[in-house]
This record gives C-alpha cells, structure tokens and sequence, in this order.
C-alpha cells in the first residue's frame, strides 16, 4: 500500500481500494451534505468528497473513518489487526515522538496563504451546518493542538467550534480534558491560551486526537506510522502544527471570557444543550494552495469510531482476554454509540460469558451492554449478531442486570451522575440445553468469475 502521510495520500488509497466517493454537483452545506455523507456511510460507501459544495470555494472531505475496512486501510493493516495495532501504537514506550520538518522539506504546505489580523474572517470557510436541530456552522473534524504550559508537551484533542463572529468561535471543552487543564492554568496566570486547529490530516494524526493519553498524541500517530508526525511552528502562535495539514487556523482563548454555544448531534445520538463556553479569537487563517477542507459528521459513524471505537477497543481486549483466554474478538459498534460491546468467544465453560462481560463493564465506564457471542458469529455484521440473540438467547436465563453501576453521564439510560443498570447478555451456543449441530453457512465467492 501506497505510504500516508497526508489526507491526499490516504484519499489515493480510499480511492485504489474503491473506498472514496466524488460528488461532482452543488450540495448545500446547510443539513445537505451531512445527509448525504451519513447516506453514504450507512449504505457501507467510504470517504466522500464534495468537489463542489454550494457557495463554498473549497472542496469537502468526510467519512474517513467510517468501517472497519477504512480503519483497517487508515492503519495499513487488515481488518483482523485493527484492534491490536491500536493497542500497539497506544503503549507508551512504542510512542515516537514529533519532530521539525527537514529544511529539504521546505515551508509548510499550510503557509502558501496567509491571512491575519483585520483580514481574518472565519466566514470564508466552508463549515457545513450538519445536524438539522444545530445551533449553526460548526468546526467538527478539526484537530486543537495545544501545549502543557507546565511540562511543555504538546497535545492533541476535538473541540467542537460553533461560528460566532467573523473572528469567534465558540470553544466547547469538557472539564476532564487536557485543554481544560491547560485554560486553568492560564487562567490563573491571567493569560490567554495559545491554540491552533488542524484541517485535513493524515487519519493517524485524527485517530490518535480521539484518544486520551498522558503524553503527545502525536506519538501515538508516529507510532502508527513507524516514524516522527513532521511539524512546523505555527505564524501566531508557538505551537508545533502537523506539516502536511491543509488547514491551519491559530489563536488563543482568553482566560475569562464565555458565550453560550451549541447545540450540536452529539456521540450518544441526540443534540447537546448549550453551554457556556470560552471563547477562540482567531489571529490567523493559514492554508495550502487549493486546499480541501474536512470536516466529520457529528453524533454518526466516524465521530463514534474515532472518539469511542478505536481508542477503547484495546483496552477492552485487554481486560476481557484476562479473564478468558478463549475470546478470539471484540468490537464496540459504532451503531451502539460507544455504551456497547459486543465479545466473540470459544467458550469451554458455560460461566465464562458472564465472566467477559463484567470484565468489559469494568474496562471502561462506558460500556453498559455487553454481548458475548460464538466465533462463527461476525461482530462487526449486526444481522449477525441481531441472528445469535434471535436463535441462541433464552431471555429468562441468559441475561443478568447491574443495578447502580457507574457510566457515562450522557448516556441516555443513566440519570445526570452516570448511575444506571448495566446489561449482559449470553448469545452463545448451548449445545446442553438443544443440540442443532452445525450452522448453516455459504462461502464468499469472487463475483467477477461469474458476471
């Protein structure tokens, strides 16, 4: 496979894998094109690009990540490894740390247009207006690069940005978040926090931004790609910005000021509230030569897969092969919205699938429904897995409840702490209580030899 180091370069391959749709005609970035991407990504299609959204200059790119298959050619892998080449590149001592373009490199890509100061106007921008109860335009597929103001690394992350003002985004960022850290700090210095949002980007760069890691993300993305992520230091702000972005768009957020912004589609599948959000003033928008702008849709596939599936997924394996070493697959749908799990297992005690789903209960406090099926079941093809609840669960005896445990607050079972009742459920074969024997399969054949 063609080596990534950019979203051109992961855009041929998604093309060379037939992975990559072109929208040649005039789609309307208010509701349209977020219908259409989400169209696409359910009828299992792959990146989209919309060469000529309505009223905007630039072409649109989504969906980068929106299947295994896509996840599978985003890590250079196969689909069979996504999970384990996740757990590598997150282990600290396989990260590999960032480094400065070569001077052989040249400028950055993302300084051939500089505006700034009085000129900068965020309104140039294609941001889509994705969700039909959105509160407007929103910046949902760019990467925040900030800096530890104590320990000096860098850091990676998402942060939705609602358009303001022709230099004003809303800046919405959860209390848990490194960023959030960050702005505390620089609040109490009574200083403003230097920020920069990355557009357009080699996938390692988006997948790593979507995990919650103690170092550099950028790490994690050098160690997906087995070398140093290229950087360059932004024009308004000492940040280290990833070179090969398309998009660069620098400032601060000052320590005290907040407006309210929102709502937008969020991960769990309903419109978040507004809050009262810092503030982003932007001082520079900075990009390449006929750029392509990117942006994710939210509460839908590739938001779910790269804040909840891929991050999480090592992790689960982890825990749940701790207690079985039977278990041959896990996968958290994305259909699922990050509360699901779903644990493939050769089973060789009938006690072993309660045993994996409290272990995946307690991996992370998302998961709040836990199903354990046989190895011949796909976990990643609901009807596969809707087929062994149908004809392998006995409602009265293969379930079991954890009342009061803790999950996530915005999952929309719990009550406003997270407390909620957590489910598992055994879909496996029991051959004691009836036996059917063999399942009935048809092997996959290469079409092409036939039609």
């Amino acid at each position: 496979m063609a080596k990534i180091e950019s979203l051109r370069s992961f855009m041929e391959v998604l093309s060379g894998a037939g992975q990559l749709v072109r929208v040649p005609g005039e789609v309307s970035l208010v509701h349209e094109l977020s219908n259409v991407a989400a169209t696409l990504a359910r009828q299992g299609g792959g990146g989209v690009l919309f060469e000529h959204p309505q009223g905007a200059q630039w072409p649109i790119f989504t969906n980068a990540v929106v299947n295994q298959h896509q996840a599978a050619l985003a890590l250079n892998c196969t689909v069979a490894e996504v999970i384990d080449r996740m757990g590598q590149a997150l282990a600290p001592q396989n990260g590999i740390a960032p480094a400065p373009a070569t001077a052989a490199a040249g400028e950055a890509p993302w300084k051939q247009n500089v505006i700034r100061g009085a000129d900068v106007d965020i309104r140039m921008l294609p941001i889509p207006t994705h969700g039909e109860h959105d509160g407007g335009p929103f910046i949902t597929g760019g990467v925040t690069v900030t800096r530890d103001p104590i320990s000096g690394r860098g850091n990676l992350s998402y942060n939705r940005m609602q358009v303001l003002g022709p230099h004003t985004f809303g800046f919405n960022v959860n209390e848990w978040r490194h960023v959030m850290q960050f702005y505390k700090v620089h609040q109490a210095r009574n200083e403003p926090l230097p920020i920069a949002i990355a557009i357009g980007l080699d996938p390692a760069i988006m997948i790593a931004a979507g995990c919650r890691y103690d170092d550099d993300e950028l790490k994690i993305a050098g160690a997906i790609r087995g070398e140093p992520v290229p950087t360059a230091k932004g024009v308004t702000v000492d940040l280290d910005i990833p070179f090969h972005a398309e998009i660069i768009i620098e400032g601060y957020l000052p320590p005290h000021t907040r407006q309210k912004e929102g709502p937008l589609a969020e991960f769990h599948g309903y419109y978040g509230e507004l809050w009262e959000s810092p503030i982003f003033e932007v001082t520079a928008i900075c990009y390449r030569d006929n750029p392509i702008y990117q942006t994710i849709v939210p509460g839908w596939a590739e938001h779910i897969y790269v804040g909840n599936v891929l991050p999480r997924e090592p992790l689960l394996l982890q825990y749940v092969k701790h207690v079985s070493k039977g278990v041959t697959g896990l996968h958290i749908p994305p259909y699922g919205n990050g509360f699901a799990a779903i644990v493939q297992i050769n089973k060789s005690n009938p006690g072993e699938p309660k045993n994996v789903c409290m272990a995946a209960f307690t991996a992370h406090v998302n998961i709040a429904k836990v199903i354990v099926v046989d190895a011949d079941v796909n976990i990643y093809d609901p009807a596969d897995v809707l087929w062994a609840l149908t004809n392998r669960v006995d409602w009265s005896k293969d379930t079991f409840l954890v009342p009061g445990a803790q999950g996530h607050e915005m999952d929309p079972t719990a009550d406003m702490r997270g407390v909620q009742t957590k489910m598992g459920v055994d879909a496996t074969y029991k051959p004691e209580r009836r036996d059917y024997g063999e399942r009935i399969r048809y092997s996959e054949v290469d079409l092409s030899k036939y039609l």
